[in-house]
């Protein structure tokens, strides 16, 4: 397996590379300070003016005009005295001027040695001035242009070949030093995380608890995956695609890890959200390079997590922007490839992962792509106790720890949720100072998990807290008459949460698939409980039950739209709702009715909630004095529990 680790690492930047980059930097260097030649290197540079009131005195020889320096050369002494044919009684005087810089050169000539004699070469720097050429001719100057400066071949070399090579090594520099430059650059190239044979996360089905029917339907593939030929003997056709769906935190990743890592395969994961990027055609070019590596590494398994980002039905109309268009183009290359592989020629199986198969493009869940559908769903009692058992193991637990009475009180949550609670548990034993963790550490996660954090600092009046103490009260004593399947454990004005100023605890005895229509009753009579205290107690309501409220009316609206539990309207579902949809995200819609029939409902609802309130009421005052003696407690004590308060409310009567 050393030339598949080898595949799957990222480059590194190879010794040429390396010793690229060196020369790359010395001729950069060598370009920056490299003396560049020229024709004339030490040619002393004169004010233009200077250079116009030589050439109108008759002084200028020959000028060669180039774009950035123009060369003259002054007449030499001989020259001056042939064109004035006498010599001048002070050679040292030309004019009026003694002070320019060339009349040191002149002198008399007195032999055939100053015949020859040339004059001064000077330099100007160029203006714009188009009457020189004219001027020079007026003069009789000599005048040429430049040729081109004769540059070495360095200057050659540094000037047309170092800049390429300075860009090519930055780019292999950063290409290959740069994961995450790599990437964005490799824009084409899949993202996948590789595990290779033998090397990934080494979990198997026994690190997996709580979803014993998804590992059975599971080992079929690690049985083919482990013998293919056993099953291509017989005819047999082992699905090609297989989709986990359910809840958030359910364990569907851990399952796809079991999978490889029990199958001993090679195993690729990625998000679906990893195909599409900015840049067009970029997710199908991903999926081509990943089924790619995954069949030259077959057998393989490739995960694909959130398929939702991807696979979503193509015909919910949101074609209309480009970055849809990429995505739908997306899907089908991945249609393309899961049908363009042969499962006898290249042995990959495709696993996949959504909260959202409701959403799903039914051209992804027809037979020959993702044959089969592995619900992992929260797990039950039996499920939820095997979870604990194992992250339970991870931290040091005390004698006192009873894990199944965790589990009975953990109702709903998922593998994630029980090990984030055994975490919140040995988090707070190492605040407090313990050794191990304990019962009331796992009790109290239970609280933080549910109810939120407790605000201590958050100090309530005198009169807001008896107000609070008389509404938690008022929610106990009711759900100690009315238990529906839950026993109230705990009672606290404590305030927890966001906006919690108190809250009751009540735990259910065990789990419930199925609520009869008495039992929903007594869920609203509950909740409406607290509102129900404040009227007795004070004579007014607060704004402290208006989440009791939004909950009793949820509760009411579903019994007569969904449940069908009114008997003016009957055994009729009014509304519409999805069995798949597993992130509650109120993915629910009104079928077309009558004026009359919405009327009837609101008079279902406000009829349900109506009698609930005056039963808890009623039950309230059947209880004063209790709810008193109750409420006073509490005040004292901020917080009541255990014995003392099953002691309190086993008092409750109904009559």
């Amino acid at each position: 397996m050393a030339n598949k680790n080898n595949k799957f690492s990222i480059p590194r930047l190879p010794p040429v590379g390396n010793l690229l980059l060196i020369l790359a930097g010395i001729a950069f260097l060598g370009y920056l300070f490299y003396p560049r030649s020229s024709d004339n290197p030490e040619v002393p540079v004169k004010p233009y003016s200077e250079f116009l009131q030589s050439v109108d005195r008759g002084q200028v020889a020959r000028v060669k005009i180039g774009n950035a320096l123009i060369i003259y050369q002054l007449k030499s002494p001989l020259e001056l005295f042939q064109e004035k044919n006498t010599i001048p009684e002070n050679p040292l005087k030309l004019g009026d001027d003694s002070h320019n810089p060339f009349h040191s050169s002149i002198q008399t000539p007195t032999s055939t040695e100053n015949t020859n004699n040339q004059g001064q070469v000077l330099a100007v720097i160029p203006v714009d001035n188009p009457g020189l050429p004219a001027l020079l001719q007026t003069k009789n100057v000599m005048f040429e242009a430049a040729p081109p400066p004769s540059g070495s071949w360095i200057n050659t070399l540094l000037a047309w070949i170092v800049p390429p090579i300075v860009l090519v090594a930055a780019m292999q520099f950063l290409i290959y030093r740069n994961d995450d430059t790599r990437k964005s650059l490799l824009f084409n190239k899949n993202l996948a995380k590789v595990y290779p044979e033998g090397e990934g996360a080494q979990i198997s089905f026994a690190d997996v608890a709580g979803a014993d029917e998804a590992k059975t339907e599971l080992k079929e593939i690690v049985e083919f995956l482990k013998d293919p030929e056993r099953f291509n003997k017989i005819g047999a056709r082992i699905p090609k695609g297989v989709l986990l769906v359910g809840p958030p935190g359910t364990g569907k990743t851990l399952l796809a890890k079991a999978v490889a890592g029990e199958a001993g395969v090679t195993f690729f994961s990625i998000s679906a959200s990893e195909f599409v990027e900015l840049y067009v055609g970029t997710g199908a070019a991903r999926v081509r390079d990943l089924f790619a590596q995954a069949k030259e590494n077959a057998p393989s398994i490739v995960f694909i997590d959130e398929l939702d980002a991807i696979g979503k039905s193509r015909s919910s109309g949101q074609s209309g922007s480009g970055s849809n268009d990429e995505r739908e183009q997306t899907l089908n290359q991945l249609l393309t490839e899961m049908d363009g592989f042969n499962a006898k020629e290249a042995v990959v199986i495709v696993l996949a992962a959504t909260n959202r198969p409701e959403t799903l493009d039914q051209a992804l869940l027809r037979p020959g792509r993702f044959d089969r559908q592995v619900l992992v769903d929260r797990p039950d009692l039996i499920g939820r106790l095997a979870i604990l058992d194992i992250y339970s193991k991870r931290v040091k637990i005390g004698p006192d720890v009873d894990l199944k009475t965790i589990a009975t009180q953990t109702p709903g949550f998922a593998g994630a949720d029980l090990a984030n609670l055994v975490n919140e548990a040995a988090l707070l034993a190492a605040r407090n100072g313990r050794e191990s963790v304990s019962q009331p550490d796992f009790k109290e996660a239970i609280e933080r998990v549910v109810a939120g954090l407790e605000k201590k600092s958050r100090v309530l009046n005198a009169v807001e807290r008896r107000i609070v103490a008389y509404h938690e009260v008022g929610h106990a004593l009711i759900g100690a008459v009315m238990p529906g399947g839950g026993k109230v454990e705990k009672i606290s004005i404590v305030p927890r949460g966001l906006s919690a100023l108190g809250y009751t605890l009540k735990m259910p005895t065990e789990d419930r698939f199925l609520m009869t229509e008495p039992e929903f009753r007594e869920q609203i009579t509950m909740l409406l409980g607290g509102r129900a205290a404040e009227q007795i107690v004070f004579g007014s309501v607060t704004n402290g039950a208006s989440d009791d409220l939004q909950r009793a009316t949820t509760i009411a609206e579903k019994m007569v739209t969904i449940y069908g539990m009114s008997k003016n309207l009957g055994p009729i579902a009014y509304e519409k709702t999805n069995g798949n949809n597993f992130l509650n995200n109120g993915n629910i819609h009104r079928r077309s009715f009558s004026e009359d029939t919405a009327k009837i409902i609101d008079e279902e609802v406000k009829g349900i909630v109506d009698s609930s309130y005056e039963k808890a009421l009623f039950i309230l005052q059947e209880n004063r004095e209790l709810l008193e003696t109750i409420t006073q407690k509490l005040l004292t004590t901020e917080v009541l529990e255990g014995e003392e308060l099953n002691t309190l409310l086993n008092q409750a009567t109904s009559h």
